[in-house]
């Protein structure tokens, strides 16, 4: 579950710094204010295309990478 809070953590933040509401980046992707809200919940799983156009409705890249477990946990 930290991965997928992680990419909500991420999200959020983007779309703040972007300063732009939920209703902005919907227009801006097609993806329901509604459906962007339950990702920022945490109540959806959306797929990776869903979430590689949040990024391009935020001017960003969607990057996906492997670590080594013991990088992730802090060992």
């Amino acid at each position: 579950m930290e991965t997928e809070f992680q990419l909500i953590r991420s999200l959020l933040e983007a779309r703040r710094a972007a300063k732009i509401t939920q209703k902005e980046l919907s227009e801006r992707t097609g993806i329901s204010q509604a459906d962007i809200s339950r990702i920022e919940t945490g109540e959806a799983n959306p797929s990776m295309q869903t979430m590689k156009r949040l990024a391009e409705g935020l001017g960003m890249q969607l990057r996906v990478i492997f670590v080594p477990q013991d990088v992730h946990s802090g060992v």
